[in-house]
Formats: structure tokens, C-alpha cells, sequence
């Protein structure tokens, strides 16, 4: 390609050390003295033993012009080199939609990521059909990646372990092909890039035929960035732009520099040996008669003349022809052109301004000639646009979640659900229910492993409903190996819950905080060793007036305010609830406004419960993280609920 020229015209004319190649045959260029900053415009990736490089493409004309501002003022405002440099420009188009604010701390740091998708159009059919056609697709992208990605979402397999499809891959085809009629690639020599998507009926909304291929297929993806480069130290180390650009610049003025010097040397050179012509045209006959006597004529010479060995091998050298009177005028010529030349060599070299004008002129003569925006227009869009995020729509109706004893749930419409009538497998019974709506979400607290207190989250909506037993929740959530359900919630994601341990210790977080994108969930509770999650306590928003309860395994008892707590909404160890001595636990917390009730076991041991409230219930107001007074209401008191 004609662009090449500028890695590859420069590279005899002194610009660059030769170094041995892998075996020492011959000699190889240490760096190639390329007049635009290449490892920019083409970009590059690698993985190399504990390193990486993901170096994105960027447009020749706008990375040219920030090369130039730079040569011309180091001291360059930031804000001006970023607007030099909008972002990267993929070969095959797309359109960036990170902020302007991502892009520039992905350049200032030299790592990070955007966010790119496809570019497409519609086409109007007959009878008011239409197409939605994808002509651009994100970097690392392509066609058969698409397609494949589509026959996976219409056409899920069963997961390796698993009898049947999830309840995320069911839904997720329902979705598709509610809205996905086919797809088909018509790519060809003509259009690099033709992926035709038809909609399941013309009365679709186009967006949402778009959203949702965005969000579930490569056609909106991350594209990474990751500014690792072996610089001019010769070690691998991650630069911003501002810094790549920078140190290219310095070594293009050094290149001009060497180009110039190693020039320099061969116009002294030539002037050298035309000096020499001249002297011999004017002595042509005794010159002559030197070469013709003398035994050792290139010594006579030198010593009649006191011509340089070069001029004198240069003499000896040369043809007869060469000293007509014509050839006098020409070697004038020459020798007057070469001077000039000489002149505006050594300018550059004593000159860092002229040097800097001279670089500049060269970039723009490359930039004009491969860089203009009728020959490399910018081919990626960059547009700031939000994240494609389908939306399921889901009936907010009043449901009621059932929990098995074994783990099996599923959610019953209506709040009027009689446990006493609800049927479950051989063996299995009812743990517990929420009244709650279908656009809530299920938590489930997994029980403690190395500290570990995870939490798991599931739409409500997603539960299975009618008479049947439901589904495990297994399916629905992966628990982290050797551990099991420990404890349930379902409600909104505004309501807030006290999350406790057995060791003591507590916090107030929302049922959003808890929620995870990841069927793994995530950890937020930090448990000691030995530690468990407690039953969580719903808290009424806004109260202020609500207090909580904490009961010890010993049967001690304390009452502090809520306010006493505050939210945590990343997790965490929490604040000290209740202040226990070895080996007494923490065995139940409750959050209530007048009344308490306490729950456990009498001396005849049947289940017996006391309400606690006005002077029988001040007897155990304190402070948090006291240790409580003893209750002699319940001798074995399990577990504290609001009255």
C-alpha cells in the first residue's frame, strides 16, 4: 500500500540503528522511522507473558493534527489535546456511546473501556412492512458471531448439569421471538456489512426490535482499552495518550534530525569531491601529464594539488567526458545548489524552530496526500447514548410467595392464600410466606462459609405460579458450594431490613442494596468464624420512633433506638448490636414500634409467647452494644417478633 512509504522510505537515509537479527544473518532495523505515529492509526493487540496491550485504532487526520499542537506547544491545555482527540475510530465504523468523560479518563489513564454498538437503518417495505438493517458492527465483531448469537437466544440447549432449560433461558427466547421474525446475512463484495432482521409483525415498535437485539447480542458491546507499548526505553509500560503522542513526537524530531545530519554529510561529501573537479579543469593538461609520468599518480596528484585521498581516487576515477568545458558549468551548478542545500541543513540542525516547522510541513504534506476527510473520513461515530437495557414488563399485581421447608418456592396470586391448603411433595412442608407483589424481588440468605455471608436475589415474576409443588431455588440461584439456604425475604426494593449475625453485630440495608445482576449473588454480610446470618428483621421506613429488640441464646435482652443504626449499602460487618460474652450468640433481632412479643418454650415445655410493652418493656431499654438484662418472662426464649 502507498502509505507504507512513510514506515519504510526513510529507513537508508541514517534515520535508525541496525541491530542483528534473531540468528545475526543479517542486520535489522531497531525501530522503523515511521512519519506518522502507526501504532496509533492501526492500533494493537497482544498478550504477552504477564502483560497486555489493547491499543485502539484512531482516525490519521485527527491523531496528525494533535502531533502537530503538540510540536508546537508542549505546555498543551488538556482540554484542547482531548478535543484534538475525540476517541478511537474503528475500521469498521460503529458508534462509541461512552460520555466524552469516560473516553478522556480512559486516554488519561491509559486503561479502561467503551461502551460501542452497531450501526443500521430501516427500510421502508411495500404494504408498510419494514427492516431493520445492520450495515456497521462494533471492533471484534462479525456477522457469524451475530448469527450464532441468535440461534443461541432462539434456540437455547440445556446447561451441563441441568435437566431442563432455566427459567432466565425460557424467558429470555419468549422474548426474542416476540419480537424476531428471522435473520438473514446478505454481506457481499458490495456491502461489507448487511445483516437484515425482520420483525415478528410490522406493528413493532422498531425500538423495541432494537433494544432488544442491542442488549442480548454483540451488537452493543465493550470495547477494552489498554495503552501498553514497548516505548523508547525499550520497556513495556502502560502510557496515556498524552504520553504516546508525546514520546512520538520526540522521536520524530529525532529521526528529521538524523535524516538531516546523515543528508548534511553526504551534500559535504559531494562538495568535497566537486571541489576537487574543479581544480583539476583548471590544470586539466598538467593533471594529464602527472597520470601519464608519474609511477604512483594518485600520490603526485595529491601532493601537486593538495587534493584528499577521496578527491584524488575521485579524479582517477573519472572519465574523460566528464571534463569537457560543459561539464565545468554543470559541476558549478551543482556545487551552487549543493551549498544552498548545505545551508538550509545546517539551519535545521542549529534551529530546534526550523527543525519543529519542517516536521510540521512534512505532517500535513501526509495528511493531505492520505489523512484529508475526503479520502479517510471519520468512519466511527461517536454520540453519547444510554446502555441498551431491556425492560421486562411484568403486572404489578398483589402475589404470595411460598417457601417450602426444602427449598422449593413459587408465588400464588392474591394475598387470600390459605397455608393450610397449599399441597407439597412427600416429605416436604411449609416454611414460610410473603405477601408481597409480583414486581418484587425474592432474597435469599445463603448460610455462613469462611466469612462469606452471600446474599441471592430473584424476581418475584419469575417464580413459578398455579397448583403445582413450584421449583427449587437452586435453579433460580447458584449457591456457593457447601452451603444452603439459610433464610428468606420478599418485598420491595425501598424497604429496609436489619441484617444481624450470631456474633452481634447488625446493619440496616435496602432490599435493593441486596439485589445482584449474578445468579452467584453477592457477598454482603462479613461474618467471623463460627458466625451465622440471623432471620433478617423488617424496618418501617420513616419511622422514628422504632426500636430493637436483641435476644441472646442465654435468654438476655436489650432494646435500643433504630437510630441507634445506620444504612450500610455495600454490606459489611456492621455496628456492634448487642455486647456478648463467651459462648453466649445472639440468637434473634427484631425491629418494632410499642409492643414486643417474645417467643419460646415454658417449664411444661409448650410453646408459650409474652407481650412486652409500656413498663414491662422499659425494664430493657438501654444503649446499643450493652449487654442486655435477663428475661424471665419465657424460661427458654427462642426468638423476639414485633407485637
Amino acid at each position: 500500500a502507498p502509505i507504507s512509504r512513510l514506515l519504510l522510505d526513510e529507513i537508508d537515509e541514517g534515520t535508525v540503528d541496525f541491530i542483528p537479527n534473531y540468528d545475526g544473518s543479517t542486520q535489522e532495523p531497531r525501530q522503523l522511522p515511521g512519519r506518522l505515529p502507526f501504532v496509533l492509526l492501526n492500533g494493537a493487540s497482544g498478550i504477552a507473558v504477564g502483560l497486555a496491550t489493547e491499543i485502539p485504532s484512531h482516525n490519521l487526520r485527527e491523531v496528525a493534527l494533535a502531533a502537530i499542537a503538540l510540536i508546537r506547544n508542549d505546555q498543551l491545555d488538556d482540554d484542547e489535546f482531548a478535543a484534538l482527540i475525540p476517541g478511537p475510530d474503528y475500521p469498521g465504523g460503529g458508534q462509541i456511546i461512552s460520555s466524552a468523560e469516560d473516553i478522556r479518563a480512559a486516554y488519561a489513564t491509559g486503561r479502561g473501556s467503551l461502551k460501542v454498538r452497531a450501526r443500521w437503518k430501516i427500510e421502508e417495505l411495500a404494504r408498510g412492512q419494514w427492516q431493520l438493517v445492520v450495515t456497521e458492527l462494533p471492533p471484534g465483531t462479525s456477522s457469524q458471531r451475530v448469527l450464532e448469537e441468535i440461534e443461541e437466544l432462539t434456540n437455547p440447549k440445556v446447561k451441563a448439569g441441568k435437566k431442563a432449560l432455566s427459567a432466565d433461558q425460557v424467558q429470555l427466547k419468549a422474548s426474542v421471538l416476540g419480537v424476531l421474525d428471522a435473520v438473514r446475512d446478505e454481506s457481499s463484495k458490495d456491502a461489507p456489512v448487511r445483516l437484515v432482521f425482520e420483525p415478528k409483525t410490522s406493528r413493532i415498535e422498531q425500538s423495541e426490535l432494537i433494544t432488544q437485539l442491542l442488549a442480548h447480542t454483540s451488537l452493543e458491546c465493550s470495547a477494552p482499552i489498554n495503552l501498553t507499548m514497548v516505548g523508547a526505553d525499550g520497556r513495556p509500560t502502560q502510557k496515556t495518550l498524552r504520553q504516546m503522542l508525546t514520546e512520538w513526537v520526540a522521536f520524530r524530531l529525532q529521526t528529521v534530525q538524523r535524516r538531516s545530519q546523515h543528508r548534511l554529510g553526504k551534500v559535504l561529501d559531494r562538495v568535497h569531491v566537486l571541489e576537487g573537479r574543479q581544480l583539476v579543469l583548471l590544470n586539466i593538461d598538467e593533471v594529464i601529464r602527472i597520470i601519464r609520468n608519474a609511477d604512483e599518480p594518485k600520490a603526485a596528484l595529491m601532493e601537486r594539488f593538495k587534493l584528499s585521498e577521496r578527491q584524488a581516487d575521485d579524479i582517477l576515477e573519472i572519465r574523460l567526458r566528464q571534463l569537457a568545458r560543459l561539464e565545468a558549468i554543470k559541476i558549478e551548478q551543482e556545487l551552487t545548489e549543493l551549498r544552498t542545500e548545505q545551508g538550509k541543513l545546517e539551519d535545521i540542525l542549529g534551529n530546534p524552530g526550523t527543525l519543529k516547522r519542517l516536521v510540521i510541513k512534512e505532517i500535513e504534506a501526509d495528511v493531505k496526500q492520505f489523512g484529508s476527510l475526503e479520502k479517510d473520513p471519520r468512519r466511527t461515530l461517536i454520540q453519547a447514548e444510554k446502555k441498551a437495557v431491556v425492560e421486562i414488563k411484568v403486572v404489578d399485581e398483589p402475589v404470595t410467595v411460598v417457601v417450602s421447608a426444602k427449598g422449593w418456592v413459587r408465588a400464588l396470586k392474591g394475598h387470600e392464600v390459605d397455608p393450610v391448603g397449599l399441597q407439597f411433595k412427600p416429605g416436604d412442608s411449609l416454611l414460610t410466606t410473603f405477601a408481597c407483589r409480583s414486581v418484587d424481588v425474592l432474597l435469599v440468605f445463603g448460610s455462613a462459609l469462611n466469612g462469606s455471608g452471600r446474599t441471592y436475589s430473584t424476581p418475584v415474576s419469575l417464580l413459578p405460579g398455579g397448583r403445582g409443588d413450584g421449583q427449587p431455588i437452586t435453579t433460580l440461584v447458584e449457591l456457593e458450594s457447601g452451603t444452603q439456604p439459610a433464610h428468606y425475604f420478599a418485598g420491595h426494593a425501598a424497604q429496609t431490613l436489619l441484617l444481624a449475625s450470631s456474633g452481634g453485630y447488625g446493619l440496616l440495608a435496602r432490599v435493593g442494596d441486596l439485589v445482584s445482576r449474578h445468579r452467584s449473588g453477592k457477598a454482603f454480610l462479613t461474618l467471623e468464624a463460627g458466625e451465622q446470618p440471623l432471620p433478617p428483621a423488617l424496618a418501617a421506613a420513616g419511622s422514628l420512633d422504632d426500636q430493637v429488640a436483641c435476644l441472646s441464646a442465654s435468654g438476655r435482652l436489650l432494646v435500643f433506638p433504630l437510630s441507634d443504626l445506620k444504612l450500610q449499602p455495600n454490606g459489611g460487618r456492621g455496628l456492634t448490636l448487642m455486647d456478648l460474652e463467651t459462648p453466649d450468640s445472639l440468637a434473634s433481632v427484631a425491629v418494632f414500634s410499642q409492643a414486643l412479643r417474645i417467643e419460646g418454650t415454658g417449664r411444661g415445655g409448650k410453646d408459650r409467647d409474652e407481650l412486652l410493652k409500656g413498663a414491662s418493656l422499659a425494664v430493657y431499654l438501654g444503649k446499643r452494644a450493652r449487654k442486655g438484662k435477663p428475661q424471665d418472662a419465657i424460661p427458654k426464649a427462642v426468638r423476639v417478633v414485633a407485637g
